[in-house]
């Protein structure tokens, strides 16, 4: 099997909500594809999609409700430690809830 990644679908509660922090906040394009129920973002070789939780769950026949930990992280690698900051800043005046506050880490990351 190849090495592959083609999509990563985030199943979203509110999906205006969440298409507003990615479009206004990271300030990333939707692809022509995306359509008022899903929101493609074409990211270097991989595409990255909003959807309805709701939808998204009964597209795997599985029930919406989760329950703590998905076991899903997103990562976002800034150019430099003033980008963290303002991509911070801008994410949580749009209504993110910062769990963790960016710190150096030994990795990089």
């Amino acid at each position: 099997m190849r090495q592959k990644l083609n999509i990563v679908t985030l199943g979203v509660e509110d999906f205006q909500r969440s298409l507003n922090f990615y479009q206004n906040g990271l300030g990333w394009k939707t692809s022509s594809a995306s359509t008022e129920n899903i929101a493609f973002f074409q990211l270097g070789g991989i595409v990255f999609a909003l959807y309805p939780r709701d939808k998204l769950a009964e597209d795997v026949t599985i029930t919406p409700e989760g329950h703590g930990f998905s076991g899903i992280t997103l990562a976002y690698n800034a150019k430099n430690k003033a980008e963290v900051d303002e991509v911070l800043r801008n994410v949580e005046k749009l209504g993110a809830k910062i769990v963790k506050k960016a710190q150096k880490v030994f990795w990089g990351g």
